[in-house]
């Protein structure tokens, strides 16, 4: 389908876990169109029935589309194509907004968005996740690794619920705030889903992020030519306020010897975070580190075996993705 939006539209991804605040804020937001304007949004519920929509401003100088079933930045593309394209064709909003579901990957989502198809049709700004802050404090809640992924891809985290929050959530914010220091995220604090709109309206920001076959699998390689990663296992690294993040993902086939990966991580050294979910002889564990504390426990299966180390000088990897890949018990390739 042909675009006619003869410029880019300024466009937000509201993203945040199920119950965060997201369609509260949205609502805030919204209430700040200029007159003469018009504002839409693209909402995505997982279910069949959309409730959502029905939350949002029916006015004039509104549209507002849903997908419902299922994640749009999970599932086919075709769909949210589609009714991005038919959205920016017939309405010609002067902004844009779009509310993945709260079972949504945001960054996934961006990656679509910022396509080259759909750069000259989207000024993407940066993207925004919605965490509760008065769950701050429960950890079931927050160590979900779905949680933290969208925690992570933000680049704007608000705080919503800032009026209710406990005096073990405002620790937990400035725990969490520390730990993600390396991200380089602002941090808002919203009462009542209220956030202004030049505090969110930045542009967005690409993450310098290199995403190559394992070290081993490189060595091996007899070209330099780029190798596009389509599948797992792969090794990544990340760039942001000068800090670096060195990440691998494998197979949750992939099992590993439990004491091997203690010692291993244990054995590092000058990093400034380790996190970790491996499928081990043991059972599925998540690996927590700081400086001053290792915490390990039991984990819900995931859907990949990942580490993930923050670092702050250059370093050669491959020893110790080598020491990682011995730790393996299973004989599946």
């Amino acid at each position: 389908m042909k675009i006619l939006a003869q410029q880019a539209v300024p466009t937000h991804v509201i993203s945040g876990f199920l119950g965060a605040g997201k369609t509260t804020v949205l609502k805030a937001l919204l209430a700040q169109k200029p007159v003469g304007e018009t504002w839409a949004v693209l909402m995505n519920e997982f279910g069949q029935i959309g409730i959502d929509q029905q939350l949002l401003p029916q006015d004039e100088g509104y549209a507002v589309k849903e997908l419902l079933g299922g994640c749009l930045c999970c599932s086919s593309q075709l769909p949210m194509h589609i009714a991005l394209s038919r959205l920016l064709n017939e309405q010609q909003p002067d902004r844009l907004f779009i509310e993945p579901t709260g079972l949504g990957h945001p960054a996934e989502l961006l990656e679509q968005l910022t396509e080259p198809h759909w750069q000259s049709h989207l000024a993407m700004r940066r993207l925004v996740t919605v965490v509760d802050g008065s769950r701050l404090g429960d950890r079931a809640w927050t160590e979900q690794h779905l949680y933290q992924d969208q925690l992570k891809a933000a680049q704007i985290v608000v705080v919503s619920h800032a009026d209710v929050m406990q005096d073990t959530d405002q620790h937990a914010l400035a725990a969490l705030q520390q730990e993600y220091q390396a991200y380089g995220q602002t941090w808002l604090i919203s009462e009542h889903g209220q956030v202004a709109l030049h505090e969110i309206d930045q542009p967005y920001i690409a993450t310098q992020r290199k995403i190559q076959p394992l070290l081993k699998i490189q060595q091996q390689q007899l070209t330099t030519e780029p190798v596009k990663i389509t599948q797992l296992p792969y090794h990544y690294i990340e760039q942001a306020q000068g800090y670096r993040v060195a990440g691998w993902k494998f197979s949750k086939r992939w099992q590993f010897n439990f004491y091997d990966v203690m010692d291993v991580l244990c054995e590092q050294q000058d990093w400034l975070r380790i996190k970790a979910i491996l499928n081990t002889e043991q059972g599925w564990k998540s690996f927590n580190f700081n400086p001053e504390q290792f915490n390990y426990q039991s984990a819900a299966e995931n859907v990949d075996n990942r580490v993930e180390i923050i670092y702050q000088q250059d370093r050669d990897w491959q020893a110790f993705e080598a020491a990682l890949l011995a730790c393996r018990v299973d004989q599946e390739s």
